[in-house]
């Protein structure tokens, strides 16, 4: 199995990088999982106490969890990935069943940060795309699809989003095997980034081909 690791800061283009492999070779070859959602629950805060926490530091992800999840899946089993709910702040009562493929992509702010998560990657890429960008696709986001105001998305971004960014994910630029200028936009990257993948998949049916 080969396990890619997409890192970057928020709005950088690391979904859609994930999702342009996996458009490309298909869900039959090809499986993906985001950090987001393995956010730790936290049902015992009153939801005013949830809105308030730190989101955008490497301690609000349940990385126990996804890294057992991780290692299952490399080891042949199939997992149950939490889905958390955004709008209140917590994971939802259901579960996405992820089958076993050849290829799996973890893409999160942080997956390079966490030391123990990087010896399960084969490939760690780091999206590199321009503050103001990135910032602009936060908005955009957090309004239309998590149901946020300007003022809280501009509040967070000043208190948390960019210092986080700042001390953690942007130094964690340092453990990529490959830099992604602008995401999703560029096309040549994940073009040899996807060439490297057939590269695998096809040594892995011949391998699979030579074993039956």
């Amino acid at each position: 199995m080969l396990t890619i690791g997409i890192a970057g800061g928020t709005g950088s283009g690391k979904t859609t990088v994930a999702k342009a492999i996996l458009e490309q070779l298909g869900p039959d070859h090809v499986t993906l999982i985001s950090q987001d959602a393995y956010y730790h629950d936290h049902p015992e805060l009153p939801f005013s106490r949830r809105e308030q926490l730190n989101y955008d530091h490497p301690d609000s992800f349940d990385n126990d969890l996804l890294r057992n999840h991780l290692r299952d899946l490399q080891n042949g089993r199939s997992v149950e990935m939490p889905i958390y709910d955004f709008k209140k702040h917590g994971r939802s009562n259901h579960t996405i069943h992820v089958a076993v493929r050849p290829v799996v992509i973890l893409e999160g702010i942080h997956v390079l940060v966490d030391a123990e998560l990087r010896k399960l990657l084969d490939i760690k890429v780091f999206v590199d795309t321009d503050p103001d960008v990135r910032v602009l696709r936060r908005i955009r986001r957090d309004i239309e699809d998590r149901g946020r105001t300007i003022e809280s998305v501009y509040e967070q971004y000043l208190t948390t989003v960019k210092p986080m960014h700042d001390a953690f994910i942007e130094p964690s630029k340092r453990f990529a095997d490959l830099i992604i200028p602008e995401g999703g936009e560029n096309e040549i990257a994940i073009a040899l980034l996807t060439t490297r993948v057939s590269q695998f998949l096809t040594e892995f049916s011949r391998t699979r081909g030579l074993e039956s």
